[in-house]
Formats: structure tokens, sequence, C-alpha cells
């Protein structure tokens, strides 16, 4: 099969990267308010999505291998096929076990979906002009995937107020129309992702099983003898951290200043819807603003005007205040996403891609646990707005770390390029599978 053209690959990155979101989309609103509707308490929702985490924790790191070892369409179709059987369960679970049964199905989903279709399209578009401006293409899917959820949420609202169909409730509809909309991207899928690897059924899927330590491994190789791929993942400790400010104390803030929860949820509908809209255009902004400044002193200054958002909302007096603050740290953090993976896809070749991905993404896991933990307990303490306070700061010190992919750029050959060399695999040998796998 003939290999696609730099643009081809872009153009069908973007239709499969907003097909994939939509989605999520639709369930946003719905989500908690669903497991509500069907019995489940806040705690037991709790336990439901901590369900999740764990296991795209424990799954992360071996599915990227397994993406970067067998070939990332095989893995992307049955992550598609995971996530339409979770929403089908969704659509009618009615217990806890139930719901249990959906999240894991919905973590394993995520961990298979997580950086194969980003690394398809890089090596793509470095396949066809090593020169390639990754911004740009992540930058468009950042917008993409953006506009696909906050068009979801919408439509998601939309489909609630026209109220129940028959027997089937309002909260449920949604459910059923992501359902369609996910059959659709997997036919997507399957249509336009190419990818070029050598055919041997059932014995290249052994094969591949066994190399997943090897791929795991060379992730972790290179992690160790590169300082600059290590500055980068470890920025994603502080960003995971931070995040708990806009994602789970925003609304406890706004009510805050609101005078109470009832009237801050009302706010929050259209904001989140908002702010995922805000994350788009900071995407499409990130690739014009790298051009002239460089994609690593970029996103260092982005960390912190983020945490300067977030002073802004733990200090702004009055809704409209935080709100615009909320805004702001989105547009950000959209801007953020496509200059951080962009960084990181230049300090890895091919076969490692997608392994380096899934250790950067697992990073975020249990530093937004830990920030979970820490920044509740510092606002039960004190205050919400100290809290927000301490989250902003860990978000803004990240900067720093951005340094030796700057120093790195302006090293090489090609200064925006962002690049350190490094091998494409280990020289002499690979870690030991057992060390390769520890967290």
């Amino acid at each position: 099969m003939t290999a696609l053209t730099g643009r081809q690959a872009h153009r069908r990155y973007l239709i499969l990267y907003g097909l994939r979101w939509l989605p999520a989309g639709l369930l946003i609103p719905v989500l908690v308010l669903l497991m509500q509707e069907r019995g489940l308490t806040l705690p037991q929702i709790g336990v439901v999505t901590a369900a999740q985490g764990l296991l795209v924790l424990a799954l992360e790191l071996p599915t990227g291998g397994l993406a970067d070892a067998f070939g990332r369409k095989p893995v992307l179709v049955a992550a598609a096929v995971l996530n339409v059987a979770s929403l089908a369960l969704f659509a009618v679970a009615s217990s806890f076990a139930l719901f249990v049964l959906v999240f894991l199905l919905q973590g394993a989903y995520r961990a298979l979906d997580s950086g194969p279709l980003d690394s398809w399209y890089v090596d793509a578009a470095l396949a066809d002009d090593p020169g390639a401006d990754l911004e740009r293409g992540l930058g468009g899917a950042g917008t993409v995937s953006g506009l696909a959820i906050g068009v979801g949420a919408l439509a998601s609202g939309g489909l609630i107020a026209l109220g129940p169909l028959g027997p089937v409730s309002a909260l449920t509809v949604p459910v059923l129309v992501a359902v369609v909309a996910q059959l659709v991207a997997l036919g997507a899928l399957l249509a336009l992702l190419v990818e070029v690897r050598p055919a041997g059924g059932v014995a290249a899927l052994r094969a591949s099983v066994r190399g997943v330590p090897g791929a795991v491994g060379g992730a972790f190789g290179l992690l160790r003898r590169s300082r600059v791929l290590l500055a980068l993942v470890l920025v994603e400790v502080f960003w995971g951290f931070g995040m708990v400010t806009f994602e789970t104390l925003l609304p406890v803030r706004l009510a805050d200043v609101v005078g109470g929860a009832d009237r801050a949820a009302g706010l929050l509908g259209p904001a989140g819807s908002a702010a995922w809209l805000a994350s788009a255009a900071g995407a499409a902004l990130a690739a014009p603003v790298a051009r002239r400044l460089g994609p690593a002193p970029t996103a260092a200054l982005l960390r912190v005007i983020q945490g300067g958002t977030v002073v802004g909302m733990g200090l702004l007096a009055g809704p409209v205040g935080v709100l615009a603050a909320y805004l702001g740290c989105y547009v950000v953090h959209g801007a953020s996403n496509p200059l951080h993976q962009g960084l990181l896809h230049r300090q890895v070749d091919g076969p490692y891609r997608t392994s380096v991905l899934s250790l950067n993404s697992m990073m975020a896991q249990p530093a937004g646990a830990l920030g979970g933990v820490v920044l509740t307990a510092l606002a039960g303490a004190t205050s919400v707005s100290v809290a927000m306070l301490a989250g902003a700061v860990v978000l803004a010190v990240a900067a720093p770390l951005y340094l030796p992919a700057w120093r790195a750029a302006r090293a090489s050959a090609h200064p925006a390029a962002g690049r350190a060399p490094l091998p494409a695999r280990p020289p002499t040998r690979q870690p030991p599978p057992a060390r390769a796998r520890a967290r």
C-alpha cells in the first residue's frame, strides 16, 4: 500500500481526531448525572471513576509498547471497539457492578488510545518531510478536539432539553448518540488510517507482544540518556499536579463567589463548553507564536502565564473575573499541549515514539492524584484561594524544565527543531524487562 503524503496524513489525522473526541463531548454533561439517576451515590461514583484511572495507569506503558511493536492501526481499532462496548453498556447499566465494568472498559480504551494516532501522524509527516512543522499539525489536532468536545457538549445539552424519547430517559439519549458517533469514528479509522507494516497474523501478534518489554525498555533507555527528554517528562508531573486547580477547585471557588452550588452549576455548564472552545483557539494560536519565539521558550512562557490565570481564579472578585480567568487558563492549556507534544516527538525516533508518549502521559496520573489530595486538604485547612495559589506556583515553576530543549535547539543545525541528537535504539543493550516495567 502506498504511503501517504504529509498533507494527506495531516488531513486524515484531523478528521480522525475530531471523530475521536465527539463522543467524549456528548458524554461530559451527563456522565455523573446519569449514574446518579440510576441510583449511584457520589462515593460510589468516585470509586467507579477511580477504577478507570487505576487501569489506565497500569496499562499505559504496555499498550504504548504494543502500538510501537505491532502497529498503531490495530491498537486504535481495538480501542474503538472497546469504546463502543463501554458506551453501549453505559446506556443500559443500572448497578454499581455494571458501572465499574463500564469504566474498566473505558480505562482499557483510554490506555490503548493514548498516543498511537499522534505517533502515526508524526511518523507519516516526518517520512514525507523531515523538517515538517509538527507544532502546526499537533496544534490543528488540539483545535479540532476542542471544537469537537465543545460542539458535542452543546449538542448533548440540546438533546437533553428535548426530553425523553419514549422509554429512553433524557440523560440516556446523548449516550446512544455517542454510540453512533463512535461507530462512525471506527468506520473512518478503518478507511482513512493507512499504515505500512509487515503481514504475519497471529505469529506477528505473538512476536509483538514479546517485543512490548523491549519497546517499553527502549523508552526508558531514551529517558535515561537524554536530559532534554527527562526534563520534558518532568514537566508533566508539575502540570498534572497543577491541573487540579482548574479541574477540581474551580467549581468550589465559583460557588464561594456566587453564593451557592446551584448558582455555580448553572454557570459552569455553558462555561465548560466555552472553555473547550477557548482551548481550541489556544491550540490554533500555538504554532504561529512558536514560529516567532521558538517552541521551547513559548512553552516555558505559557507555564508561567497559566499559573497567572490560576492566580486570577483564586483572587479575582465576582463571577465575571473568575470565569474570565478560567477561560484564559483554557486558552493557555490548549496552546501548551501541541507545543509540549511537538517537543517530545522531536526527541524520539519512530520505534519508541508511542511508548515515550505513554510514559509522559502516565506521569500525570499519580501527579494529579497527589495534587487532588494535597490541594483539597490545603483548601480545607485554609481556603480555596490559598490552595489555588499553591497550585499556580507549581504550574509556573515547571517553566525552567523547558530550558534543556531550548539549549538543544540553539545548539542544533536546525534551531526550530528543538532536537538533541539521540540514537533510534539503545546502543548496546536494553534494560532488563523487569526494570523497564517498574513505575
